[in-house]
């Protein structure tokens, strides 16, 4: 059977885990992480490999604290995301500290991943419909290159209750296809519906959003390579700190039409600990979920 991949991206958990670090959260009731509830909806709607994009410098202790407990489970793979890993013709800029973004990231997966994929965050929690939509979606166009897909989560479900969030409010045709990705910073939860942070203009609270929550096959990789190298040589304005983000990535292939995005909806509610207070909230969301039965304590 072809491997059916779960990417993950994780480079941006700090070292010296558990000093903080918001991926590294415990949220369920037996300690699990948000990371762990993700890969057991994975594989329960049919993935069979992971892949960890990590830097060299956590390897150790994520291996210790996720890695070693997942390779029990599944096949595990691991790529390294690093500043230096750019085209040789580049340069890293002086005072740049930070990697070059999510499209960097998946740039890392090149020769590792060679089959359907899907990506998610480690530090969001996205629900099990969305994995079963991506799934199905690889299982039936494994071999249609170029024809990706979205989990398209209704913006409501996704807002925090303590600030603004940015999120890529999608733009979706009538037949279900991603016409565009706006990323919009700001956009904040209100008695009277969703607005715009320090705005008048008002969101509707139904539309899809992307959650970088992706479905795609291996050739996607080779877009992403073709278009860094783009990406570095008009970064002149902000050397510091530009990112190569895979909404804006998928925006732009959208509109030069070298890709079709069908987007999945998910009734499921987004968790994720955006602001330090969201913790106690998603710590209950996850104790409810359990006392639902949808998920088994310990996991």
């Amino acid at each position: 059977m072809q491997d059916i991949t779960l990417v993950v991206m994780a480079a941006g958990i700090g070292s010296r885990f558990g000093g903080g670090i918001k991926q590294l959260t415990p949220v369920g009731p037996n300690g699990e992480l948000i990371i762990d509830y993700s890969i057991y909806d994975a594989l329960e709607a049919g993935f069979n490999k992971v892949v960890f994009i990590i830097r060299k410098d956590i390897e150790k202790e994520f291996r210790e604290i996720i890695g070693n407990r997942m390779e029990k489970k599944c096949k595990v793979a691991y790529v390294f995301q690093e500043l230096e890993d750019i085209p040789k013709e580049f340069q890293v800029p002086q005072g740049r500290v930070k990697p070059w973004g999510t499209g960097q990231a998946i740039l890392a997966c090149k020769g590792v991943v060679n089959e359907p994929f899907a990506i998610i965050n480690a530090d969001d929690y996205y629900g099990k419909q969305a994995f079963v939509n991506l799934y199905d979606f690889l299982k039936e166009h494994a071999n249609d290159t170029y024809h990706y897909c979205a989990a398209g989560f209704i913006l409501k479900n996704t807002l925090s209750d303590n600030g603004g969030v940015t999120r890529g409010i999608c733009n979706v045709n009538a037949d279900g296809y991603l016409e565009g990705v706006d990323e919009t910073p700001g956009v904040v939860k209100t008695k009277n519906g969703v607005k715009l942070l320090d705005s008048d203009r008002v969101i509707d609270e139904n539309a899809h959003v992307s959650m970088n929550m992706w479905g795609v096959t291996p050739e996607y990789i080779d877009l992403l390579e073709n278009g860094f190298s783009k990406f570095l040589e008009q970064i002149d304005d902000n050397p510091l700190k530009a990112e190569y983000l895979l909404p804006i990535i998928m925006d732009q292939l959208i509109q030069e039409k070298k890709v079709s995005v069908k987007v999945l909806e998910t009734p499921d509610r987004w968790f994720g600990v955006t602001y330090a207070e969201d913790k106690d909230t998603v710590i209950q969301a996850f104790q409810s979920l359990v006392e639902k039965g949808v998920y088994t304590s310990p996991l």
